[in-house]
C-alpha cells in the first residue's frame, strides 16, 4: 500500500461527522507524480468513505502532486500556502473545501 493510500483512508478514520453535518459532497483528489493515484472521498450522513478512483460528477476536485499532498498530510506544509503558490489547485464548490480542514483535521 502507497503512503498516499494511507493517507486517504487516515482521512476517513480522523474524519469530524459533526462538522460534516448537512454535508453531502463527492471530493476528488487528483495527485501526480510518484506515488500519486486518484482518489475519492463521499461525505454523506455525517459519514465519509474513502476509494481509489474516479468520481463521475465531483462537488469539489483537488490537484495535487502527491509528495505536496503527503507534506500537507504531515504538518509540514501548510495548506493555505500550498493553496497561494500554486501547488494545490481547487475547483468546484470553494465552501466545500474551507470546510475541509474542519471536517478532517489535521490529515487534510
Amino acid at each position: 500500500m502507497s503512503e498516499l493510500e494511507n493517507v486517504m483512508k487516515g482521512m476517513a478514520a480522523s474524519f469530524n461527522p459533526d462538522a460534516a453535518r448537512g454535508v453531502t459532497a463527492t471530493i476528488q483528489l487528483n495527485a501526480s507524480g510518484e506515488e500519486g493515484g486518484s482518489y475519492v472521498l463521499a461525505i454523506e450522513d455525517g459519514k465519509v468513505e474513502a476509494s481509489a478512483g474516479q468520481a463521475e460528477s465531483p462537488t469539489a476536485t483537488i490537484n495535487v502532486a502527491a509528495a505536496d499532498w503527503l507534506a500537507i498530510s504531515r504538518g509540514d506544509l501548510d495548506p493555505m500556502k500550498a493553496f497561494m503558490t500554486g501547488k494545490v489547485r481547487f475547483s468546484g464548490d470553494m465552501g466545500l473545501i474551507m470546510k475541509l480542514q474542519k471536517m478532517f483535521g489535521r490529515s487534510q
